[in-house]
């Protein structure tokens, strides 16, 4: 089973108005190992970077004045990702984008949109699972005990490696003992450059130290206070 886990960095928060990508990173997954095989590239958005958004991802106009445009990479990343499932966190927002662009390209061998079926939305995975708690990449980070120390500021490809582990995590936990798997290298010119190094996202070691809890000091709170006013005493606490 190939899946993709994908993020994308962009110059504004809406297409709708006029806002463009400039930053895609993605790394596959088979049968919820990661291969080693990533896609990455920045790309030229004809436009200016809104502060607001160069203060999340740290990517200027200038440094993003002699990369290539989207339309220059439409086709390689199609056919990277073909109809993988894509594993997004908060899919709307980077399939919006990813829809827009295609959009504009209206180019007869290229899809002019991505079908939201293809993708999978780990926020909302999230928060089925932990309601009401912090459901941010960060906030997952911690609660999984995955390291995001080298985070300072949002990037695709590091954060689909960081999303990778999550998704892990979320879908029902890291196998230890698999053995790390070598990946086709023959993807994107840029896919060893930026973020972390995938080995120890290979690995899938055991864990040195327990899981931190799930549940947050207030959740436990409530908990305590939903178990309290029952008329009878709790079955396992009589155990």
């Amino acid at each position: 089973m190939r899946e993709i886990v994908l993020d994308t960095e962009t110059t504004g928060i809406s297409p709708a108005k006029g806002h463009r990508l400039i930053e895609i990173g993605c790394v596959e997954l088979e049968n919820h190992v990661p291969t080693g095989r990533v896609y990455h590239e920045y790309m030229n958005p004809e436009r200016d970077v809104e502060k607001g958004a160069f203060d999340v991802h740290g990517l200027s106009t200038e440094f993003l004045s002699d990369k290539p445009l989207f339309a220059d990479l439409a086709a390689g990343f199609i056919e990277f990702i073909g109809d993988t499932p894509l594993i997004i966190h908060n899919a709307p927002f980077d399939m919006g984008f990813l829809n827009a662009e295609l959009t504009r390209l209206n180019h007869p061998d290229l899809p002019n949109e991505l079908s939201m079926d293809q993708a999978i939305d780990t926020l909302q995975i999230a928060r089925r699972k932990y309601p009401g708690a912090q459901n941010s990449l960060d906030a997952l980070c911690r609660r999984f005990g995955v390291d995001n120390s080298g985070r300072e500021k949002h990037g695709a490809l590091l954060d689909s490696e960081l999303l990778a582990e999550v998704y892990l995590e979320l879908v029902g936990g890291r196998q230890p003992g698999l053995l790390e798997m070598g990946g086709d290298t023959k993807t994107s010119n840029a896919e060893t450059s930026g973020g972390t190094s995938l080995s120890k996202l290979a690995r899938q070691t055991p864990r040195t130290t327990p899981l931190p809890k799930a549940l947050t000091g207030e959740e436990q709170a409530a908990h305590e206070n939903f178990v309290a006013g029952f008329k009878s005493t709790a079955l396992w606490k009589e155990l």
